[in-house]
């Protein structure tokens, strides 16, 4: 290896740095071709959903009912514009990533420092890094001083890396890990300065592997997408062939093939399931702003349902279930501990003013590393107004940490004391080496330090000194250091965790905990949360060594995966959907986003998370709170709850709303519906379908069942016999008002008249009927509910309006209904449903 000398260094040449750059491209992450407007309207439009929506607008066209046509068209151009937006996500992630992968660079070129755009550095540049800077290529370290950069955004590490210079012969590796001669794009240097050579730049960098991997990962449908899909195909087919049987019978049967058109059409309008689409939009959108109250973004509504259908929920440690930051959480000084976060005075026992005042010393003044920043908290808040703080003292030297000494001292000037003083901190094992201990001292010293590493504590020692010489010694051995104490530091679990952890395993739903930490730290969180199985732990290293298989069936009962690295994320994702869990994942890092976006629910962290994480994720939690994806749990079951019933209830509605159009053509009888009937029904179904069984309470054991299965279907066999039983049931009682008021000699008006009022009635008795499947038919009532209120309200002055103003009695075809038709009206369509739901059939439907 070629002695290294910073003085010598010259670069690369402009010239050879322009050949380089247009042969190798910019240094960033290609961005995905963007589509354009067209095409996306193409693919949008071979959805069956929208086909239907399409051909529900011809037909209220045809039969001159334009508003609902406008209403149905416009909705189509909502879908594209939320498709567009969605295509558009995936974009702007790669951006984002691009942008963090391209901040500015200061290179030697043709001998000269020079400040660069980050896109514009290629390999072979020499980068000088110093404290705060982000790194913008991958290079190998030449040279440095005490230099530590901050890998968490690629390993998932709350602690920075210690870095050391290249012996010539070490080849790159994974990012993660102390004293490798390696720095990685995007990352950030906390402490010190190097001087790296950059051997990859743009996607051959280890984030261009992530943005690679985030290029090839594409989504897939939602379960509720796809079962509704096929509800909606069996709808149209069931459409299209009563239409044309309509058609032909009425046409033979009664010699007029354009009523038989006409009549065919009614009962499309009666089938077509165009309230699926504006129940789906509504449910979720509204889903969505209701957990925005509770700081909850949601990027991609269906993974509301989805996530409310999660059995594993997989997070990342550092920032998810910790605060992401140290905390100096305990003290050790001549035998005794003290943990001042546990205490709540501000004051510090004496005996360990000396062990802080030693750490400040050893650390920068202004410091950038979060270890040394917490030192100097300590120091402010303990030390402020005693002796222990030299503003006056000044720093002579620095003595930097080295691979064969984990130490660092500091040399102050102590003109009162008239000598230097040393600070040392650095690994337990290096102090106590300087310290030239006692083999008694040293294992008695290395007790306490694994007591503290037991309880997943970062632990730091602190040593002191002092010299009279003029000239100070090349090596920090010379001095003859004093032990002076320990100081312990935490990444601190946040507050709700265990709380929302115990949630979680409550609603049957299992917790994965996956991070670039080491196992004993993340054993430690783990009992401190209450992860179940703790002790057992699978790393990086172990998992690497599987075969597929093996890894599947190790997956299903371990539940601490550490030393992982960001490919290996993605892995254990996609295994668990191999053994057909329905998967949400929890990240704030770079190193999250592949597996954020290939999880069926990705949850982002917003306050610390990165740009990119949170364009990779569906969901985003505006305040990291972990709680809040219990919350989310609790409103996606809900979500799915209420959909079922409004789908129950579309399916029952739809009934006998078919059943009065085909049973006259059947037997020869006047038509009960006409067009204008079915659209003012519908002014009822849209609007309670949606609104009101959107806006339900969650039924009470709703976060004490198991997740949904990923066999059951959003309407199962079960679900759908008691929908038919509900409607038919309506339907038999209104054919019999029907018959009886034609038997007992009321006109073709009075009768259609009579049926009519029958239905609306039964209509709102099938709304309440299907709400709870807990609750009486009474207690359905519920006042919380506003949307129920005003549903029912308006359908009966809606009502009202038709049967006895003139003018809308005309337009309907119906006669006035006196107060005994009324209450014969009212108590035919609540009998209809109550017989039902006085058995409580429903109800053991909970979990179909």
């Amino acid at each position: 290896m070629e002695t290294f000398d910073p003085e010598s260094i010259t670069g690369l040449s402009e010239e050879d740095a322009a050949g380089k750059l247009e042969k190798e491209g910019y240094n960033e992450l290609p961005s995905q071709r963007k589509q354009s407007l067209f095409s996306i309207l193409l693919n949008v439009l071979r959805e069956p959903m929208l086909l239907l929506l399409l051909g529900a607008g011809m037909i209220y066209l045809f039969l001159g009912e334009t508003n609902d046509a406008l209403m149905l068209l416009m909705f189509v151009f909502v879908v594209v514009g939320i498709t567009f937006y969605q295509e558009r996500k995936t974009e702007r992630a790669l951006e984002a990533l691009k942008n963090l992968s391209s901040p500015r660079a200061l290179v030697i070129r043709d001998g000269k420092q020079k400040r660069i755009p980050g896109k514009d550095v290629v390999p072979g540049d020499i980068l000088i890094l110093r404290e705060g800077d982000r790194v913008p290529a991958d290079g190998v370290v030449l040279f440095c001083t005490n230099f530590l950069v901050d890998e968490s955004l690629l390993t998932g590490e709350s602690l920075a890396v210690r870095k050391s210079q290249w012996d010539g012969k070490i080849q790159p590796g994974q990012p993660g890990g102390d004293d490798l001669p390696f720095v990685y794009s995007g990352t950030l240097v906390v402490q010190g300065h190097g001087v790296a050579r950059v051997t990859a730049t743009g996607i051959h960098t280890e984030m261009g592997k992530i943005g690679r991997a985030l290029e090839t990962i594409t989504r897939e449908d939602t379960y509720l997408k796809k079962e509704t899909g096929l509800i909606v195909r069996n709808f149209a087919i069931a459409g299209l062939i009563l239409f044309i049987l309509v058609v032909v019978i009425y046409g033979l049967t009664r010699g007029n093939w354009l009523s038989g058109l006409l009549a065919g059409l009614s009962l499309s309008m009666a089938l077509l399931p165009e309230e699926f689409s504006v129940v789906l939009v509504i449910f979720l959108s509204m889903g969505a702003w209701r957990l925005s109250r509770r700081h909850v973004l949601t990027r991609r509504t269906a993974a509301i349902e989805t996530l409310g259908s999660t059995t594993v929920l997989c997070v990342d440690k550092t920032g998810t279930l910790t605060m992401n930051r140290m905390i100096l959480s305990s003290l050790f000084c001549d035998g005794e501990y003290h943990e001042p976060v546990t205490k709540e005075n501000l004051s510090l026992p004496e005996k360990f003013h000396e062990l802080l005042e030693f750490g400040y010393l050893a650390s920068q003044k202004d410091p950038f590393d979060p270890i040394e920043k917490e030192i100097k908290k300590g120091t402010e808040r303990f030390l402020s107004n005693t002796e222990h703080v030299h503003r006056s003292w000044k720093l002579v030297r620095e003595y930097p940490l080295s691979k064969n000494l984990l130490a660092l001292s500091n040399v102050w000037a102590s003109y009162e004391r008239r000598k230097y003083v040393i600070a040392a901190k650095g690994s337990p094992e290096a102090i106590i080496d300087l310290c030239h201990m006692d083999e008694a001292r040293k294992n008695d010293i290395l007790s306490h330090v694994q007591e503290m590493a037991d309880k997943g504590l970062r632990i730091l020692g602190v040593a002191g000194s002092s010299f009279q010489a003029d000239s100070l010694p090349e090596e920090q051995h010379v001095f003859k250091f004093e032990f002076i104490g320990l100081l312990g530091f935490e990444d601190p679990v946040r507050p709700s965790v265990a709380r929302a952890l115990s949630e979680c395993y409550s609603a049957g739903i299992r917790v994965i905990m996956i991070t670039g930490d080491y196992p004993g730290t993340a054993r430690h969180i783990a009992r401190q949360i209450g992860l179940k199985d703790p002790d057992e732990y699978m790393t990086g290293a172990e998992l690497a060594q599987l075969e597929q298989d093996e890894l599947a069936l190790r997956i299903r009962t371990t539940n601490i995966f550490a030393r992982v690295v960001p490919e290996q994320k993605l892995i254990l994702v996609n295994t668990l959907k191999t053994n057909r869990e329905v998967v949400a994942m929890t990240g704030d890092g770079v190193n999250d986003a592949p597996a954020l976006k290939s999880a069926h629910t990705g949850i982002a962290m917003g306050g610390r998370g990165t740009d990119v994480a949170r364009e990779s994720s569906a969901i985003v939690l505006l305040n990291d709170d972990f709680s809040s994806i219990v919350a989310a749990v609790r409103l996606g079951r809900r979500i799915f709850d209420n959909l079922k019933k409004a789908i129950g209830y579309i399916f029952s509605v739809h009934v006998p709303i078919a059943g009065l159009v085909l049973f006259p053509l059947l037997f020869d009888l006047p038509l009960v519906l006409l067009p204008a009937h079915i659209a003012f029904l519908e002014l009822i179904i849209d609007p309670a379908c949606s609104t009101v069984f959107e806006a339900e309470p969650e039924e009470k054991n709703i976060m004490e069942r198991p997740p949904r299965n990923l066999k059951e279907r959003l309407f199962g066999r079960q679900s759908l016999i008691l929908s038919l039983l509900q409607g038919t049931s309506v339907l038999a009682v209104v054919i019999i008002v029907f018959l009886l008021a034609l038997h007992i000699g009321r006109g073709e008006t009075e009768a259609r008249t009579l049926t009519f009022a029958t239905l609306v009635i039964a209509n709102l008795a099938l709304i309440l009927a299907n709400l709870s499947w807990s609750k009486s038919l009474i207690k359905t009532f519920d006042f919380e509910n506003k949307a129920l209120w005003l549903v029912l309200g308006g359908a009966l002055f809606s009502l009202i309006l038709v049967l006895y103003v003139p003018a809308f009695r005309a337009l309907f075809h119906f006669s006035v209904l006196h107060l005994d038709d009324m209450l014969i009206a009212l108590f035919a369509g609540i009998l209809s449903v109550a017989w039902f739901k006085l058995l409580n059939i429903r109800s053991k439907i909970t979990s179909d």
